[in-house]
């Protein structure tokens, strides 16, 4: 199995998954989110299960040299709490609470067909680009340091 077929039937499973755990519908995520009367606890069981696998996978790939397909691990580098980092998870915890969405849930409605997940995605591919295409021109702008 090649990596790009690997990380195909991984996505598949992963949009199984939200998708049995009823993850894919926004009203489920502001159920959790929102306390009082209605709150809905399921996602707490979902994120436990996630951390349980993750942890799992973390513990597996800590005994092999490389993984199966490629020539070495990418693995988060950066342990930094900073701005962009709190900005981001700001921006994405917001975007999650008025919405109901987040990526993942997105691509798996908007590939069901669901208007709602559609736009959701557009939006964050509109978002995501035009982050990409700011920094190009931030790197682009700043000035080069001459050597020596």
């Amino acid at each position: 199995m090649s990596g790009k077929l690997a990380a195909l039937v991984g996505g598949i499973v992963f949009g199984l998954g939200l998708t049995v755990s009823g993850m894919t519908e926004p009203q489920n995520i502001i159920a959790f989110l929102r306390w009082g009367p209605g709150w809905n606890p399921a996602l707490i069981l979902v994120m436990g299960c996630a951390f349980a696998v993750t942890a799992a996978g973390y513990a597996l790939i800590r005994r092999r040299s490389a993984p199966l397909f490629e020539s070495s691990f990418r693995l988060p580098q950066s342990t930094a709490i900073d701005a962009r980092l709190l900005g981001g998870a700001a921006l994405f915890g917001v975007g999650w609470g008025l919405a109901g969405y987040c990526p993942g849930p997105a691509i798996v409605g908007a590939f069901s067909l669901d208007p709602r997940a559609a736009v959701f995605f557009a939006a964050f591919l509109t978002g995501a680009f035009g982050y990409r295409l700011l920094q190009r021109r931030e790197a682009r702008s700043a000035p080069q340091l001459a050597d020596g």
